[in-house]
């Protein structure tokens, strides 16, 4: 008799939830149907599921799938064994937690040689059976009958059928789960410093003798113990109160007060620091790693979606600039589209301190090439070229901004790089990613592996696996929730849109060399490739400039282009009269619209886009100016109340650039006058504050700041 999970009940114990959305978002998955295409355009189908509930119950599958690969591997095994028995088989197909499941197969699992599998070759496993049922009588009577062959006197008798019981006991389902309570309520987590690694490992020296109950140990604490650890600088492990854990696994198996009781207690003690122990603290070391590296992972996701989304300086033409001091300032002229026109060095700092030649030739790239904007890269000599800049004068009004170079190394070297530029060195290339990034920071930074462009904590510590596919995902959201134009977004953008990767993305392209622009929705139908699942997926989100039908530049889906129609007809205009008017769309009654192919909720966002058609969700960027004459760690004093630039968050706090070329730290406890969770709660990335200077140490270039201490 077969026994299955459903996996929509599954996912409804897991995540909630109503069965029938759920089981239409199984649906749709299973149709390739990506997060973003669900979240905006099948509304009716979920309840209005949003992305981060469908990722929930798409990860709740994932895990209910590798569950039942898991159970049937299991079965399969002990099926082999000949010891799969109804019940068992039951317990196993009907098993939803990971844990349990493994549990039930423990005593199956096939093992190297042990201590209890040898005594069992040896015939002892009768003698532990009588041992536990803890009978009166001598012990040393029963074991005589097992002195045979390799078991040469009754003490190697007793101690073999002790370490069978030692293993019956680690095993035991009852056993694991007392030692998992007490390890969830009272483990600590203890680290110390390997003997010999003091001098090599001071930055762990606040790990040298460390112990904190597991429970309230931090992810940004359990993930440096555990660098610390595999650098081989701590050791680390868990500790319980060992009297009381001996307490509870004797109730469980000491049920009598004889000398086969005796040999009972004895076993347990040994499979507690031999066995059960060292499973259960590897268990818990990993779980703990595994909560650390999710909040990890979650807060470089929240940094990266809001860095992706930073406010765009839009098609201006801009002159980027990648600071240096020896090696000189490169400089490019990008026009509004991004394409490079000019480049060249300049030298304005020491050791050539050329200042009155490079004045002379920004002054000209700036009239030349019709600058609008300058980008100035904020690593080594960012401060010092900015103040440069700013005591120029330019013949027309310039904005300059300070742009988070982060990553741009990284790009310059790529392969992307490479293909976009491949006459140019990776500080020609380097410099126009710093001018593209002010431009449009979505666009150029999906060009970067997202773990290197440093928002995040300890993401080189975390499962790398889990980081990439978590940030994968928010650059797939973040460009579809904006959109693209087609004809100019190039296939680094595209490849992240809804239904087209890179093929499709690479496809558009060609076609686009080929034909000239796209000129509606309609026409990508022809892009080599295309079906009519990917233009299904896609066509929602790519925007098309001057196409003969408005709505090609809008969210609105090709699919629903018949209700925006009807409206229109409805209101004796055309669809053009409608679209950005939002007097006549405050009219329109969303309940008459709804057919059986277009449901209330995918109306009501017909209409609100209608409002404003293509509307790119990110704010305008803002110029931010840092304190003049402040430019080293060296000029901080504390007390001092100066301008910055959140630059990352993490769960302990926030990173604020104050223009030092080192971040300072708004410990969580300083960020506000009330308690707060995290420091997203009331801050955000690239946001401008005023700090105050708490500390500053040189020595460790470490600078303390406050945002809840400055004086209003």
């Amino acid at each position: 008799m077969g026994y299955y999970i459903e996996p929509v009940e599954f996912i409804r114990k897991k995540c909630g939830g109503d069965n029938q959305f759920i089981r239409n978002l199984l649906t749709l998955l299973d149709e390739g149907a990506t997060i973003p295409f669900i979240a905006r355009y099948r509304k009716e189908k979920t309840g209005g599921m949003d992305e981060v509930r469908i990722g929930e119950i798409r990860a709740g599958y994932a895990q209910f799938q590798e569950l039942e690969k898991r159970k049937f591997s299991i079965l399969d095994c002990i099926r082999e064994q000949g010891k799969l028995t109804a019940e068992l088989e039951q317990q196993i197909s009907l098993c939803t937690e990971l844990r349990v499941l493994e549990d039930l197969y423990l005593p199956f699992k096939p093992k190297k040689q042990t201590r209890a599998t040898k005594a069992k070759v040896r015939g002892l496993e009768p003698l532990a059976a009588i041992l536990m049922s803890q009978g009166s009588g001598d012990i040393v009577v029963k074991a005589t009958r097992f002195v045979r062959g390799e078991v040469e006197n009754e003490d190697e008798a007793l101690q073999g059928a002790r370490d069978i019981i030692a293993e019956w006991v680690s095993e035991n389902e009852a056993a694991r789960n007392s030692l998992r309570r007490l390890v969830e309520k009272e483990a600590f987590i203890c680290a110390k410093v390997v003997k010999g690694k003091e001098d090599e490992g001071k930055k762990y020296s606040d790990y040298f003798n460390y112990r904190e109950l597991l429970k309230r140990c931090p992810s940004h604490r359990m993930l440096a113990i555990r660098r610390g650890e595999a650098e081989g600088i701590l050791r680390v492990g868990l500790e319980v109160e060992e009297k009381q854990v001996l307490e509870n696994l004797e109730r469980i198996f000491v049920k009598k007060d004889n000398e086969s009781a005796m040999q009972v207690r004895m076993a347990v003690k040994d499979s507690f620091r031999r066995l059960l122990f060292p499973s259960i603290e590897i268990e818990y070391m990993a779980l703990s790693k595994q909560k650390a590296d999710d909040e990890a992972i979650c807060v470089f996701a929240e940094n990266l979606r809001q860095l992706l989304l930073a406010p765009p300086l839009g098609n201006k033409r801009v002159l980027g600039i990648d600071p240096g001091f020896r090696t000189g300032c490169k400089v490019v002229c990008l026009d509004e589209t991004g394409k490079l026109l000019h480049n060249e060095n300049i030298y304005p700092h020491p050791p050539q301190q050329e200042s009155k030649q490079a004045a002379v030739k920004l002054v000209h790239m700036v009239e030349m090439y019709d600058i609008q904007a300058i980008a100035i890269g904020n690593g080594t000599a960012g401060r010092e070229t900015e103040t440069f800049v700013q005591n120029l004068r330019f013949g027309r009004k310039l904005q300059v901004f300070v742009v988070n170079e982060n990553g741009a190394s990284v790009y310059s070297a790529s392969k992307i790089a490479r293909e976009e530029f491949p006459e140019y060195d990776i500080t020609v290339r380097g410099a126009v990613s710093i001018g593209r990034r002010l431009m449009d920071p979505l666009a150029e930074l999906v060009k970067i592996e997202p773990k290197s462009i440093g928002v995040g904590q300890y993401q080189h510590d975390v499962d790398q696996r889990k980081l990439k596919e978590s940030l994968d995902c928010v650059v797939e959201s973040c460009v579809n929730k904006v959109g693209v134009n087609v004809n100019t977004a190039g296939k680094y953008l595209l490849m992240h849109i809804s239904g087209l990767g890179p093929a499709l993305a690479e496809n558009i392209e060609e076609y686009i060399r080929e034909h000239g622009a796209i000129r509606s929705r309609e026409e990508l139908k022809k892009v080599k490739r295309m079906g009519a699942k990917a233009f299904e997926q896609c066509a929602g989100f790519l925007r098309i400039e001057n196409s003969g039908n408005p709505l090609d530049n809008s969210s609105v889906h090709p699919e629903s282009y018949y209700v925006v129609e009807h409206i229109a007809r409805d209101m004796n205009i055309g669809v053009k009269d409608l679209i950005g008017n939002e007097h006549l769309c405050a009219q329109i009654e969303p309940q008459k619209y709804v057919d059986e192919k277009t449901g209330l909720l995918t109306v009501q966002d017909i209409v609100q886009e209608l409002k404003k058609p293509g509307r790119d969700p990110r704010t305008v960027a803002k110029v931010f100016s840092f304190a003049e004459g402040i430019t080293k760690i060296e000029d901080l004093q504390e007390g001092m109340v100066l301008p910055g630039v959140v630059t990352n968050l993490t769960n302990f706090g926030a990173f604020v650039d104050v223009g030092v070329h080192q971040d300072g730290l708004v410990h969580i406890s300083e960020i506000a006058d009330h308690y707060i969770s995290t420091p997203t709660e009331v801050l955000f990335l690239h946001q401008h504050v005023t700090v105050k200077v708490i500390q500053v140490d040189k020595e460790r270039k470490r600078i303390g700041l406050s945002i809840k201490q400055v004086v209003v």
